[in-house]
């Protein structure tokens, strides 16, 4: 379906996670480029923040997230790739 030009921009609200147990903010590459990004295509980067590689913190941050009626979206990204101790996936 084709998207339909004559319907005004409506910005969203997304919540950005990275998740690295090495990754602070000042160097979270990934999560630079994806808040760019969000910013670029007129969207409002409502909250970001960095999780450890834990199910239960990654969990934590998702369900606080997904509560929030001002969050219209959630993006995650890892910080540096796939490694054998990694749960986000």
């Amino acid at each position: 379906m084709p998207i339909d030009e004559s319907r005004p921009f409506q910005p969203v609200r997304i919540a950005l996670l990275t998740v690295s147990d090495t990754r602070t903010l000042a160097d979270d590459s990934s999560g630079d480029i994806l808040a760019t990004r969000i910013a670029d295509a007129g969207h409002e980067l409502a909250a970001r923040e960095i999780s450890r590689d834990s199910k239960n913190e990654i969990a934590a941050h998702l369900h606080r997230w997904s509560d929030d009626d001002q969050n219209h979206c959630i993006i995650t990204t890892d910080g540096t790739g796939l490694t054998g101790r990694g749960v986000t996936p």
